[in-house]
């Protein structure tokens, strides 16, 4: 594949993804991944992983990602591209649709919206803690840490921040 039809299907991917991320980027995680992994074969499952870890350590938004997906198939370019393909849409979709949705915050339908895009954002985002825990859990140790942190963070109100630093001295020590 050359550069620019590289660069054509960056764009083109990320332009429709960003309207159906309801939830912002993470909720797209799903399907980022399968592009890039499995049809588009971009990067491997550790690589996305990485991927994923990084932009979530990173200040600023989530949507890093698609700027280091990009950046990996194509270079500062595919980053560009990656990143106002994915962020351009939805922005100009908000400006428009802000104006309009502001004038019927009292229409039942509004509310009907509202409430049903609550359980989908959250199916969205759990779809992609899903894909992620696949993508990096891949021994007993690794899914173990993953299932005690996410009790841990829903259970107790200890800072979860906690159960990420252990998991860091483990793989520190070597045992992942």
């Amino acid at each position: 594949m050359n550069n620019e039809s590289t660069l054509w299907t960056l764009a083109s991917h990320f332009a429709l993804l960003s309207l159906f991320a309801i939830g912002g980027a993470n909720a797209a995680i799903p399907e980022m991944h399968r592009v890039a992994v499995d049809v588009m074969h971009w990067m491997s499952d550790r690589q996305f992983g990485d991927m994923y870890a990084i932009s979530q350590i990173s200040p600023g938004p989530n949507v890093i990602i698609v700027t280091l997906i990009g950046y990996h198939v194509a270079g500062i370019t595919g980053a560009l591209v990656a990143t106002v393909a994915m962020t351009g849409p939805t922005c100009l979709f908000a400006f428009f649709i802000a104006r309009v949705w502001d004038r019927f915050k009292d229409a039942r339908w509004r509310i009907a919206i509202q409430a049903g895009l609550v359980p989908l954002s959250l199916g969205l985002m759990a779809a992609s803690a899903y894909v992620v825990a696949g993508v990096v859990d891949r021994s007993v140790v690794t899914t173990a840490i993953t299932v005690a942190t996410a009790v841990i963070g829903y259970f107790t109100k200890i800072n979860p921040i906690w159960a990420f630093a252990l998991a860091g001295l483990i793989g520190l020590a070597g045992l992942l």
